[in-house]
């Protein structure tokens, strides 16, 4: 197999080189990923300028642009092969519930979704005296992209699937298992946080993410909680279909 890794906290982070390490032993690797840190960027194209790809080791580039944009340089044309599987990670915080909306490691592997390919997003969920296992996580992904290739999974009229994965982060040899997850969501973020900048103006700092609010048994909250990996299949479509029939009555109300 050909597998393109990703990433939304730029080439150099920590979890995509465990990630590649892990990886590597069961297919050819290319790695296209941020230039810097671009967590937060979700599944934002650019646009407005022109995004150029350097070569920073054998298989590897880093992009001046979002994490969407690596993969989809990296399967629209920047190389002469095609790529069987996209795997972004892994993330330096968890992806759970909500986060999927607004995370660029999750986008990274949406747009591959987009382009044709099963897809796999992988998160370390971090706690407040995390020791930051990466390997673990990586392990995690290697595993899900070996059984990937040995039975194939597929969506509805065999479209590619795409997995988040979240990773409590302890040592590989303390993980409880894999459980299959929907997602959670979690409470309302915390407020703004308002500074000042060296020249006295006011800045502004996007608060914290919320606790978990829905985060039950059957969550991916859940599920790391217990010391599990979660993986959740995600959709593209979201439409609410089972307010079609509603909105359509609304709509005819005189």
């Amino acid at each position: 197999m050909k597998i393109l890794l990703s990433n939304d906290d730029g080439y150099r982070a920590e979890g995509l080189a465990a990630l590649g390490e892990a990886i590597k032993p069961l297919a050819d690797v290319t790695i296209v990923a941020p230039d810097r840190n671009r967590s937060g960027a979700s599944n934002s194209l650019t646009l407005d300028v022109p995004v150029r790809a350097v070569r920073y080791d054998t298989d590897a580039y880093y992009v001046n642009g979002t994490p969407t944009d690596c993969v989809h340089l990296a399967i629209s044309g920047l190389f002469d092969f095609e790529h069987d599987m996209v795997v972004a990670g892994v993330n330096d915080g968890a992806n759970l519930g909500d986060d999927t909306l607004y995370s660029g490691t999750v986008a990274a592997a949406v747009e591959g979704r987009f382009l044709g390919l099963p897809a796999i997003a992988v998160s370390l969920c971090l706690n407040a005296e995390s020791p930051r296992n990466f390997s673990s996580a990586a392990q995690v992904a290697a595993h899900l992209v070996r059984r990937m290739s040995l039975r194939p999974l597929y969506g509805p009229k065999s479209s590619p699937v795409i997995l988040n994965v979240n990773v409590p982060d302890l040592p590989a040899g303390q993980l409880r298992g894999i459980k299959v997850t929907r997602l959670g969501n979690r409470h309302r973020a915390k407020p703004i946080v308002k500074a000042k900048d060296p020249r006295g103006r006011d800045v502004y700092w996007v608060g914290n993410a919320g606790a978990g609010q829905d985060a039950g048994p059957g969550t991916d909250f859940h599920a790391v909680a217990e010391g599990f990996a979660s993986v959740t299949p995600l959709q593209i479509d979201l439409t609410r279909h089972a307010a079609l029939p509603d909105l359509k009555r609304w709509l005819e109300l005189e």
